[in-house]
């Protein structure tokens, strides 16, 4: 199987050796300078790779090629173009020029733009991202070469996410390479942020999933009582994998390898029909694009295989929901990691003022981590037992907290912790190396070696977002820090008092404990740490005047942007919740309300059917039941009436920020209390009547 593996695994992707096979040696070298040091792109050059790259492509049974770009939608978009060219004598060919690699023009009118264009002011255009391959997709449509391109509007404005994470990878390798030269690394040319995201997801049977249109219209059920069983005995946690999912992880993978995705780990979740993939880790770039595809390919490959993929972060209440943990750190081109403390951290300084800039970041900047992190999907998990809190902590570890311990009391770390080996007691089994310190998995942004896994970005989300603020952020202090080194006089004096200094002035981001524990929302709130509960109170983090002169000086974002994404979200939200609302609305009105109707009439049919048999029989069960069902469906029609008055309150509002406010304040209550009765009454109606598949059909039935 491993020499399966390594056969398929990048064949359809117009990789690094592919390259080196098919262009001549001269274009090759010129290409990989782009790539590599961010050289600018000779059209010469393109026009070489563009037509080595058709012929490739062509020969593996393609007809099109689509410029791949990923708009502010959270998801992928493509516009398809085929190969041929018709030529003067009736007949075809199959061209594709530099031109036409380099730039394409889909309609940006509407993609949201958050103001940015017009509804009527169309023309937008993809470039070629050549740091990123270019990649074969073979569906029903045929085979389709996929390149990897930013979007921007005719007036030149970001429209997308992977072109602000490119700026920012620019930032944070010109900072870092400043810092790294003063340490003596001459030889360093650029520093990339390299990232791994562990996609957890749901896995459904799909006729069931065509049976409710919560799911369907919201990716999550906006009704469902839990059924008898749910995740309490941890059993589903890294089970044996069911025969249909393990079947569908097979094929999963083979489409993965082959597109270079390098899918690693898979498992069962906590919660039962949960699993997650995770990846070995690229950088920050490509494990973007990366994990799109494999969102995609999560939801494609399931409807193979008679299964539905939920994405979503809370599809189900009352079990854990769904995140993407995504683990980020920073490398050298010339191999070294540079969060990686070595046998000796304390005696590390390279490694301690990185650490050290990184503390500084998320704690100046917690409210923007927060925010990148946002979406409504997340406002169900984020703070629930399954998922770090909403407020912003970073965990170092026993041995990382001892050594900033000794710089903050003496300036000086002289020892660090060991890990020891552990003896578990059977001599059978060797004794096993420790590692220094344990993992805390309720914590938001955690030390794990030789990374940190920011553990609140969401299930659905690009993980763009979440990796364009860490390289800004820690670009930023990078910055100030190379500006202060550069000055010094002493510089091995100067950066150790720096570290102590940045050390002393934000331990307070540093938490090693229960990030789950009441304790700690009001240890936080001591601290001063924001406690930032949902997404629209974190929008505003990306407009404040800090957040625009920061993105503006390492130019990730113009104001004009960052406006236009806080609009973006407003908008995203409102609609969001208003699809949610008009979807409970519906399946009250036509489904429950009705099969409810028909259970009370049921039971009238039945009180009134023994007492005419038998004048004194004992109905009083009956009778019972039909007085409580008869109760929870008149609460559920006055909810109703309360919800449909929410959402045309809500929608009658102009201004996006209030309007999402009114959805959140208003709305969701209106919402939660529909829920409730219908809730109710789906634990005592005959299952036979009750419209839609249950949580225990959804969760325990594949």
């Amino acid at each position: 199987m491993s020499e399966k593996i390594t056969e398929i695994f990048g064949v359809d992707v117009f990789s690094d050796a592919t390259m080196v096979e098919r262009l001549p040696k001269k274009t090759y070298a010129a290409l990989k300078k782009t790539i590599e040091n961010g050289d600018d792109l000779d059209p010469n050059v393109a026009e070489v790779v563009a037509n080595a790259m058709k012929d490739w492509a062509i020969e593996k049974g393609a007809t099109h090629y689509t410029h791949w770009f990923q708009p502010m939608t959270g998801i992928t978009a493509e516009k398809h173009d085929s190969f041929i060219s018709p030529t003067t004598d009736g007949k075809a060919i199959m061209e594709f020029s530099g031109k036409e690699l380099i730039k394409g023009e889909p309609d940006a009118s509407s993609f949201p733009s958050g103001g940015l264009r017009a509804t009527f002011e169309a023309r937008g255009y993809t470039a070629w991202d050549c740091t990123s391959p270019a990649f074969l997709r073979k569906d029903a449509a045929g085979v389709t070469l996929c390149i990897p391109t930013a979007f921007c509007s005719y007036t030149g404005e970001a429209l997308d996410v992977k072109t602000p994470l490119l700026r920012s990878m620019e930032a944070l390798s010109n900072q870092a390479v400043r810092i790294l030269k003063l340490f003596g690394h001459q030889d360093v040319k650029r520093v990339s942020s390299s990232a791994g995201p562990e996609q957890e997801y749901f896995l459904v049977d799909k006729a069931k999933y065509l049976k409710r249109d919560d799911l369907i219209f919201s990716g999550r059920t906006l009704f469902g009582a839990m059924p008898p069983k749910g995740q309490e005995l941890d059993d589903h946690y890294f089970g044996s994998i069911k025969e249909r999912v393990a079947s569908f992880m097979k094929e999963l993978n083979n489409e993965l390898w082959k597109m270079g995705v390098t899918a690693k780990t898979q498992h069962n979740e906590v919660a039962p029909a949960q699993h997650e993939l995770a990846p070995i880790y690229a950088t920050a770039n490509i494990a973007t694009d990366h994990n799109q595809l494999v969102m995609e390919y999560l939801k494609k490959v399931a409807s193979r295989h008679g299964l539905a993929c939920l994405l979503h972060e809370k599809p189900f209440a009352g079990v854990n929901g769904s995140g993407k943990h995504n683990n980020w750190s920073m490398s050298t081109d010339t191999g070294k990691n540079l969060l990686d403390p070595g046998k000796t951290p304390h005696e590390n300084i390279q490694f301690l003022l990185f650490l050290s800039a990184v503390l500084k970041a998320v704690d100046l900047h917690a409210d923007l981590l927060r925010v990148s992190a946002a979406n409504p999907g997340n406002d169900h998990r984020l703070g629930a037992n399954e998922a770090p809190p909403a407020i912003i902590s970073v965990f170092v570890g026993a041995q990382l907290e001892d050594v900033l311990a000794q710089l903050i009391e003496t300036g000086e770390a002289k020892s660090c912790k060991d890990g020891g080996r552990l003896n578990v007691g059977v001599h059978t089994i060797p004794a096993l190396k420790k590692d220094a310190t344990d993992r805390n998995r309720t914590s938001p942004f955690a030390f794990t070696g030789n990374k940190f896994e920011f553990r609140m970005v969401a299930s659905s989300a690009s993980i763009g977002a979440a990796n364009t603020v860490l390289n800004t952020i820690v670009a930023d202090v990078l910055c100030e820090m190379a500006d202060e080194l550069e000055k010094a006089s002493d510089f091995d004096l100067a950066v150790h008092d720096l570290i102590k200094k940045t050390v002393t002035e934000h331990q307070r981001i540093v938490f090693n404990g229960n990030g789950y524990a009441e304790a700690w929302v009001a240890e936080a709130e001591r601290r001063g740490l924001p406690n930032i509960k949902s997404m629209v109170e974190a929008i505003p983090a990306l407009i404040s005047e800090k957040s625009v002169k920061l993105f503006g000086k390492h130019n990730v974002f113009s104001a004009t942007e960052l406006h236009s994404r806080a609009e973006i979200m407003y908008e995203s939200y409102s609609k969001a919740i208003n699809i949610e609302a008009k979807t409970m609305i519906s399946m009250a009105s036509v489904k429950f309300i009705p099969a409810v109707i028909k259970y009370t009439k049921k039971l009238a049919d039945s009180i009134n059917s023994i007492k005419s048999a038998v004048s004194d029989a004992d109905v009083s069960v009956q009778s019972e039941l039909l007085k409580e069902t008869s109760a929870l469906l008149a609460k559920t029609q006055v909810a109703l009436k309360k919800l449909q008055g929410a959402v045309a309150q809500a929608n009658a509002i102009a201004d996006g920020a209030e309007m999402a406010i009114a959805f959140r304040d208003i709305v969701v209550p209106a919402m939660a209390d529909l829920r409730a009765p219908i809730d109710e009454l789906e634990v005592i109606v005959d299952k036979e009547l009750w419209p839609v598949p249950t949580y225990g059909d959804l969760l325990f039935e594949i």
